[in-house]
């Protein structure tokens, strides 16, 4: 099966899901941004009460405790309203003994792609996957050992973030995630 990160991994989940013949869902991860740089990860949560520190961002800035715990609180809150929001009564897709593939649009800091694995292997999948069309090599290098797989389609050096490398990056607005939901569901 295959999993998309809200919301720009959505689009890509379903492009895979598609070419793949598989089913699709959402994982819902919240990135827990820098305030005043929300683009850098401090950390990420996601389903399951998982939490992911960026302990070299915090460490560098000086970001204090309860600054964390503020951005945390509040994405918590956007976490839920996602979950109620993309799956309309459904019941997230069963995980357990099945191979995942977890898409994004791309992975800088990987926090919130941490997060989505970490989640994830409490629900004992039998393989994890990671899958994104760009991503920092250092970042790669990280995951490999906490999932089976990455694959990405480029990892350019030096990597400039993630919307560098896109024509059009456009935020995916939540219409056009429940949209992509809808039509994996009804092919």
């Amino acid at each position: 099966m295959v999993l998309g990160l809200p919301r720009g991994g959505v689009p890509v989940a379903y492009e895979v899901a598609v070419a793949l013949r598989a089913p699709l869902d959402v994982f819902v991860v919240r990135k827990l941004g820098v305030p005043g740089h929300e683009e850098l990860a401090m950390g990420a949560i996601a389903s399951g009460g998982v939490r992911v520190v960026n302990r070299s961002v915090i460490e560098e800035l000086g970001i204090p405790r309860s600054v964390f715990d503020a951005v945390a609180a509040d994405e918590q809150q956007e976490l839920e309203r996602r979950e109620r929001l993309y799956r309309e009564q459904r019941p997230p897709l069963e995980v357990r003994n099945k191979s995942v593939i977890v898409t994004d649009d791309g992975l800088a800091t990987g926090s919130t792609m941490r997060a989505a694995t970490a989640a994830l292997r409490q629900r004992e999948p039998t393989r994890i996957v990671v899958a994104a069309p760009v991503a920092a090599a250092a970042t790669c290098a990280a995951l490999r050992p906490e999932v089976d797989a990455v694959v990405t389609v480029i990892q350019p050096e030096p990597f400039h973030g993630v919307g560098a490398w896109y024509a059009d990056f456009r935020q995916t607005t939540d219409d056009e995630v429940r949209a992509l939901l809808s039509a994996a569901a009804g092919a």
